[in-house]
């Protein structure tokens, strides 16, 4: 049987994107505020995996919901289970959109929304492939489980809960990351600095905030500053601005100047792609007469941490021949009076270097009184390119697009690939189109979510009949 999963995929492009509208529509990003003991992540969360599991339902997929947490949709009968992993939560939408992040619009063939790239829009492009697969009656030697978590972005409490009570599936990929394939993953940690509250200088730093999540650089920061020269401090503050990729203003408010920072917010596996708002402010905020631990707080971003992803400064620079170059991510940045401060650094480290040489080798370079401590932490994950699932994988996308000459490649980024011995990640990113993921006005090209369901379908059906 000959199958054209280009023209199959085009047939459902309509309930597609009206599927997709319904997920993108629900505002995912976990919420602990609001967490309660039936939606323990936030009503966000459950609401997108109750949406999922809906849409399953009514397609004919036997579907388990657990704990609000995790779910699946199963298709088809076997001693093997081939899974696919998604995810339906996402980071909070932050400002700088043109378009409102939770209402999706199609742009000059783009679709707009938070979650159209990561991973909405690619895990629903995954779910239509498999919808594909049980519409054309396939018969499957493996069974198939499309198995969506609700917290990828923050801890994988969802996928976490699976693995401890439903069998290890034997094989899989996760549609969250970019073609041709990921085979490999750089470990992840972070490491929280506190600092404490002392602030006894002529200048006065009020207040510090930068970051949304310790995974994303941060696009925006506000300090308030009582300086001793408020209007010297806004000129030159103006000044500073003129000479950096960066904007900002400086308001006069009742404590002293208000300070803001607009950067570029991007996905904290690569920092180079995005422009740290938090470290452009402490570097300036470091030519003024702090002292105590504020001080400490800001000259350690500006003189240890700003504009140094590949952590040069801190003399923990390390490349592995296989998976490259260690890199940090300055992600949460906080100051103030009553609290001190705290720093989360979050690094993805190749093999031949382990979470305890990170915190061994900063311990002793802290401003004094401020103290470390090491998060949990993922160990680098990697799967041997001879390994007959990436084989297959790739066969497919070189098949469907012509494309020959991308390769198998290894990243920072995190997916959920990395929980099976033989998992991988898969699309649905094409090597030309740009990478918006946590950035404001996240898009994905509708011409691409199509090209992918068509390479999830006929990847599901090799990988679930291949002996």
């Amino acid at each position: 049987m000959t199958i054209d999963w280009q023209a199959e995929a085009a047939k459902r492009q309509d309930d597609y994107l009206a599927d997709l509208t319904t997920m993108l529509r629900v505002p995912s990003f976990r919420d602990d505020s609001k967490a309660t003991a039936d939606a323990p992540l936030g009503p966000g969360p459950k609401e997108a995996l109750t949406t999922f599991l809906a849409i399953a339902e009514r397609d004919g997929f036997k579907t388990k919901n657990i704990d609000n947490l995790v779910g699946y949709a199963e298709y088809g009968e076997g001693d093997e289970t081939l899974a696919v992993l998604a995810h339906v939560d996402e980071m909070p939408a932050g400002n700088g959109w043109d378009t409102d992040p939770f209402e999706p619009t199609i742009k000059d063939g783009k679709l707009y929304a938070r979650g159209a790239s990561d991973d909405k829009g690619p895990g629903m492009a995954a779910y239509y492939g498999l919808k594909m697969v049980k519409d054309l009656g396939l018969k499957l030697n493996k069974k198939v489980r499309f198995i969506v978590g609700t917290d990828e972005e923050s801890n994988w409490t969802g996928m976490k809960r699976y693995f401890e009570v439903e069998p290890a599936p034997t094989l899989g990929f996760s549609p969250d990351a970019e073609f041709p394939l990921i085979n490999g993953e750089k470990g992840n940690v972070s490491l929280r600095v506190h600092f404490n509250n002392s602030d006894t200088g002529a200048d006065q730093l009020i207040s510090f905030d930068s970051g949304l999540r310790e995974n994303m650089v941060p696009r925006e920061a506000v300090a308030i500053v009582a300086a001793a020269d408020n209007e010297k401090l806004a000129a030159d503050f103006k000044a500073y601005l003129a000479d950096q990729p960066v904007t900002g203003e400086a308001t006069t408010v009742a404590e002293g100047v208000r300070l803001e920072v607009i950067g570029k917010a991007a996905h904290g596996m690569e920092p180079k792609n995005g422009i740290n708002a938090g470290t452009y402010l402490a570097t300036f905020l470091n030519n003024y007469d702090f002292a105590g631990d504020a001080a400490g707080f800001i000259d350690f971003i500006a003189t240890k941490l700003h504009d140094d992803s590949r952590v040069h400064q801190l003399g923990l620079a390390f490349t592995d021949d296989v998976m490259g170059d260690l890199t940090m991510n300055v992600g949460l940045l906080h100051f103030d009076h009553q609290n001190g401060g705290d720093l989360t650094l979050n690094f993805r480290y190749p093999k031949g270097i382990e979470p305890a040489d990170l915190t061994n080798k900063v311990t002793p370079q802290l401003p004094a009184g401020a103290t470390v401590e090491q998060g949990s932490f993922m160990v680098p994950h990697y799967v041997d390119p001879e390994d007959p699932i990436v084989k297959d994988l790739m066969d497919v996308y070189r098949r469907q697009t012509g494309d020959t000459d991308s390769q198998p490649e290894i990243v920072g980024g995190g997916t959920y690939g990395r929980m099976m011995k033989r998992g991988v990640a898969f699309g649905a990113l094409f090597p030309h189109t740009e990478d918006t993921m946590h950035q404001a006005n996240e898009f994905q090209p509708v011409d691409d979510l199509m090209a992918a369901m068509a390479i999830y379908g006929e990847s599901i059906a090799v990988l679930a009949t291949d002996k």
